[in-house]
């Protein structure tokens, strides 16, 4: 039986993630966070699973921006845990990318498949769309 590489199961995951329904979803995020989730978001703020989930609620679906990302690359540090590394912008009706984003995601896999641990986002400089 074939499995489909790492990268595109982490990637998809990550994508995920990254929907406004689930974002605004407390019970779906936290399926796809590990217990000890920790996060240094683009703000600055620091979260742990509890609150990252609270917080996407109360700002509900139609808040969630749409997210673009691009640029994945996968390191495997080891059998149960890979670093995704990417960047993202938020995508406005127009078109037009902006709040452009470098991100590493650390995913650990267990019993319930892979669970993203850590997460950082560091504001970049702008860049133009590519090809997913």
């Amino acid at each position: 039986m074939h499995t489909r590489p790492l990268l595109d199961t982490l990637r998809d995951l990550e994508l995920a993630l990254q929907q406004p329904q689930r974002r605004s979803d407390p019970a779906g995020m936290a399926a796809l966070l590990h217990a000890d989730f920790r996060e240094f978001g683009r703000s600055g703020r620091c979260y742990d699973r509890a609150s990252i989930c609270a917080w996407l609620a109360e700002a509900g679906a139609e808040a969630q921006p749409h997210i673009w990302a691009q640029d994945f690359v996968l390191e495997q540090l080891a059998e149960d845990i890979a670093l995704l590394t990417y960047r993202s912008a938020h995508l406005d009706a127009d078109g037009v990318l902006s709040r452009h984003t470098n991100r590493s995601s650390l995913w650990q896999r267990g019993a319930a498949g892979w669970l993203l641990r850590f997460h950082q986002g560091t504001a970049t400089e702008p860049f133009g769309p590519a090809s997913r």
